[in-house]
């Protein structure tokens, strides 16, 4: 049986804390800037913590038990 592969997209995405939580970056910040005001734009910087409802999903994507 071969090997199952992790989803490329969802390494790119994410990453894990020292304790073992998923990172993410916040959505809205890659284009048409010019309309968003400067908080805003500084709000969408900082990263979060993978929500527990999405949280089984993206360590299936990651292929991670």
């Amino acid at each position: 049986m071969p090997k199952v592969k992790t989803n490329s997209g969802a390494k790119k995405r994410f990453s894990f804390t020292g304790t073992g939580k998923i990172k993410r970056k916040h959505a809205y910040k890659s284009h048409i800037l010019t309309k968003k005001t400067k908080k805003q734009k500084r709000n969408l910087t900082h990263t979060s913590i993978v929500d527990k409802a999405n949280r089984d999903q993206v360590r299936k994507m990651l292929m991670l038990k």
